[in-house]
């Protein structure tokens, strides 16, 4: 098939606060997208406020740099679970991806959720060791629990044999050489360039493009960001939208644009490839096609994982209403959600018993909260109620969600505590997939660094179930390692009372150990 040899499009993917954005900003500094002495913020992609004030990305956004005379398109994807939808979507634009791993932390659970989509979607996928200069790094280390990780996924040959870049993101160069730090980042824009296929196509195909994301304009609109898979569309030319329900209508792109750096800037055609934003589709949303009108093909309308919580909405009704905002009836906030569910593909909204309540349905706690919260700041005042579990009947038993979770103990494990950790464990995890790290290796104690258990755990309501017996175990485990130094084999003994002297200040402590005891004195205990 033929191929774009002028673009690659990439998507950066990794584990919450492993570096992603601030590689992005290197790349656009290191590609001539600012003026050497421009006053740009730090984590530029984190364009709204809630993303600044937390720290975090929240949204999937897209940018562009020249490179060798190739256009190189990133998507900054959240790292964060409860925005999972973001990611699942932002691949959907991408041939590849860059996983970062933190060089310290290694692949955590996120990380396992991002490179089991990319696997499935049978991207290239570039590992890219950042934060390389961290006094506790383990390159070597991080690097074998990753291939741990591709084969735990099910990899296959060609998937596994994937190229490997260290970095440091915040000083912006990039190395293939873990023990050589490099002066700037084109050692990872050539093994793009080397390793990233361009987007290919088939010679002949009317026109497909299929919606992935969805911005607005004061003065066009909505714009729907589009990859387009075949042919070529123009500015002013009439297309087929082929809508989610199966309907299909004929409209006319009235804008057309590409993204240069940061900016939108506009553009009379664009090809196969091209990641672009059109208007003149008022009411178009995400997983919908634009295609050619006199043979539309429609592309398969994108899907995302299903929500596992959901909180009740509903208008203030406590005496206090009307204090703190300006949108207070039932038809603003229905109206507020239904638009939510025009740019959110992994939110769900349904009804309640009452008519001024909703259930709104998301992927976790956090995403629920930063909608809460973007409302609030909008001038809506809300009544909303305890996160529960979604729970799916299938085959005539209840399913509920589970999450993975890293669980950080200390490195004295041995003996019977090392036995009680793998049988609260179990052989294997929540996805049915064997564990890795915990062997004698792993939780033996032979270094000072903290071990890690993973561990499926479902995600319960608190109030009306009880955690699993085998969490339960792994709890007690868990307690008793957080009180044993480093390489103590030994349980301490029950602490023991005393009275004071008469000679000894109010507060004092005695040692009352035995002589074999080899915990910490009593005077130092906290």
């Amino acid at each position: 098939m033929p191929a774009r040899t002028d673009l690659r499009n990439v998507a950066i993917v990794a584990h919450v606060d492993h570096g992603k954005t601030t590689l992005v900003d290197a790349l656009l500094w290191q590609s001539g997208a600012f003026r050497e002495n421009q006053d740009v913020a730090e984590r530029v992609m984190d364009s709204n406020d809630l993303e600044r004030e937390k720290g975090i990305t929240i949204l999937a956004k897209n940018t562009a740099v020249r490179y060798q005379d190739v256009t190189l398109n990133i998507i900054d994807t959240p790292g964060h679970a409860d925005f999972g939808g973001e990611v699942e979507r932002g691949l959907a634009m991408v041939d590849g991806v860059l996983l970062l791993v933190d060089a310290s932390e290694g692949p955590l659970p996120q990380t396992r959720f991002v490179l089991r989509k990319a696997l499935e979607s049978h991207l290239t996928v570039i590992l890219v060791v950042n934060k390389v200069d961290r006094p506790d790094a383990r390159i070597a280390e991080v690097v074998d629990e990753t291939y741990d990780l591709f084969i735990d996924l099910g990899a296959d040959e060609h998937q596994i044999e994937f190229p490997i870049v260290y970095t440091n993101a915040r000083e912006g160069w990039a190395s293939l050489d873990p023990a050589s730090p490099g002066t700037d980042l084109q050692p990872l824009r050539d093994l793009i360039l080397e390793h990233v296929p361009a987007p290919e196509y088939e010679e002949g195909h009317p026109f497909q493009a299929l919606v992935t994301n969805l911005d607005a304009s004061p003065y066009l609109g909505r714009l729907a960001l589009c990859r387009v898979r075949n042919g070529y569309v123009k500015r002013g030319q009439s297309v087929a939208w082929c809508r989610s329900d199966g309907s299909v209508e004929r409209a006319k792109v009235s804008e057309l644009f590409l993204t240069d750096a940061l900016d939108r800037v506009e553009a009379e055609e664009a090809g196969p490839g091209d990641i672009i934003a059109v208007a003149g589709f008022p009411e178009i949303t995400i997983g919908e096609t634009l295609a050619d009108p006199d043979d539309p093909r429609p592309l398969p309308v994108l899907r995302v994982d299903e929500p596992s919580l959901s909180m009740t909405v509903g208008i203030n009704t406590s005496p206090l209403a009307g204090q703190d905002g300006k949108k207070l009836t039932a038809r603003l906030v229905e109206a507020r959600l239904a638009q939510e569910l025009v740019g959110n593909v992994s939110l769900r909204v349904g009804p309640t018993e009452r008519p001024d309540a909703w259930e709104v349905e998301g992927r976790g706690e956090l995403q629920l909260a930063v909608l809460v919260e973007t409302m609030r700041r909008e001038g809506f005042e809300l009544t909303v109620g305890k996160p529960k579990v979604v729970t799916r009947d299938v085959g005539g038993r209840v399913h509920e969600p589970v999450e993975r979770v890293t669980i950080d103990v200390p490195g004295g494990l041995s003996g019977g505590r090392l036995a009680d950790a793998r049988s609260a464990q179990g052989p294997d995890g929540a996805d049915g997939q064997p564990r890795h790290g915990l062997g004698e290796d792993r939780l033996s104690g032979s270094r000072p660094r903290p071990h890690r258990v993973p561990h499926g755990v479902p995600n319960r309501d608190a109030r009306n179930r009880s955690a699993a017996p085998r969490l339960q175990r792994l709890r007690a485990v868990v307690r008793r390692c957080a009180h044993q130094t480093v390489g103590e084999s030994r349980r301490r003994p029950p602490r023991q009372h005393h009275r004071l002297r008469a000679d000894e200040p109010p507060g004092a402590r005695r040692d009352v150990r035995g002589a074999g005891d080899r915990g910490v004195r009593g005077d130092d205990r906290r």
